[in-house]
């Protein structure tokens, strides 16, 4: 990766000492450095630089080879550096806190490397972490459900987040079933994926389902509250079931979905016959190192807040790999491939 050196900043280290000029060797020795971790790295100083530094022959002759950079005079350097250093996503070697410019680069703190000099030698930090983005997630989860509805399929989108409870989700069954009886569910409304308990059963198959119930039911809940809305699918089932007089009980599976509130759930009813037995794309996710792991570790749950809200039977296979070319946090990138029986 590459990392610019803030010339000017390296130079004028230990410059207080009275009488000292900026140094040449402490930028050639940042150079070395940095040459030694495996960076690449890409001196740039001002147009002052060269009048005021100690060596100036040898610092002239650094220019004229293209080894140092000199911005063009009357240019800001701070500015001059931090935006090529956010147009080329690199580092910055510096221990100016550019606070100037703050307002208009977002992640200074994340880009700059800060050094030190100990008797004579140079010693490189490392940039603070970056801040985790807020709602992550979500948004990866949103960026899947829209790709998925460029292929042509339609996704359940609702967030009222109410309150959670086994009376809650079985009212508000009934009363979208009963609204359904009348005026007629769109196609592909709300969703369904894997096995799901029901009367202390496992449902194993599509097919089953079909045959024991006209509708799915989802209740789409926080991981936080899976265990315990679980313990209810089957109650739900049965209450709506006897409630609604309805041939055969309907199939009632809970799912984690990230877009769910704790302590609240939402509803998802498709008609048994429109569900899809595998999902139709899986999906890789490239995303930058920052955010891998708690990605990853969240995968299971990105696949099934997916699969509730496409109305699938199983899991699209989720992947999680890092770049190193999204190097800001927040950066992600999504491919579907396609899924399903082969």
């Amino acid at each position: 990766m590459k990392v610019i050196i803030d010339a000017s900043n390296v130079a004028h280290f230990g410059k207080d000492k009275e009488g000292k000029k900026p140094s040449l060797e402490n930028l050639l020795k940042a150079v070395e450095a940095l040459d030694k971790l495996g960076y690449e790295p890409f001196p740039i100083a001002d147009a002052s630089l060269r009048h005021e530094i100690d060596e100036k022959d040898k610092f002239n002759d650094l220019l004229d080879e293209g080894n140092v950079h000199q911005v063009p005079s009357g240019t800001n350097a701070d500015h001059f550096i931090l935006k090529m250093a956010d147009e080329e996503d690199t580092k910055i070697l510096s221990n100016d806190n550019f606070r100037e410019f703050h307002d208009e680069f977002h992640d200074i703190n994340n880009r700059r490397i800060p050094f030190n000099f100990i008797d004579g030698n140079i010693s490189i930090g490392s940039s603070s972490k970056p801040k985790k983005v807020k709602n992550i997630l979500q948004k990866i989860c949103t960026q899947m459900l829209n790709d998925f509805e460029k292929k042509g399929l339609d996704s359940y989108k609702l967030k009222k987040n109410k309150k959670l409870s086994g009376i809650a989700v079985a009212k508000e069954a009934i009363d979208r079933i009963s609204k359904t009886n009348e005026d007629g569910f769109d196609s592909k409304i709300e969703g369904i994926f894997l096995k799901i308990p029901l009367f202390d059963k496992v449902m194993g198959m599509v097919e089953d389902a079909e045959k024991t119930s006209d509708f799915i039911i989802f209740v789409l809940v926080s991981p936080r509250d899976y265990k315990d809305a679980v313990k209810n699918a089957g109650n739900i089932a049965v209450t709506v079931g006897d409630r609604l007089k309805l041939d055969h009980a309907p199939l009632v599976a809970v799912r984690n979905d990230l877009f769910t509130k704790p302590g609240s759930f939402e509803l998802n009813i498709i008609y048994s016959d429109e569900i899809l037995e595998e999902s139709p794309y899986n999906v890789n996710i490239t995303i930058n190192d920052h955010d891998y792991s708690f990605v990853k570790k969240n995968s299971r749950n990105i696949a099934s807040t997916v699969a509730a809200r496409l109305g699938t039977w199983k899991f699209p296979i989720v992947s999680v790999k890092p770049s190193m070319l999204m190097e800001k946090p927040g950066h992600f990138d999504i491919t579907l491939e396609k899924g399903g029986e082969k």
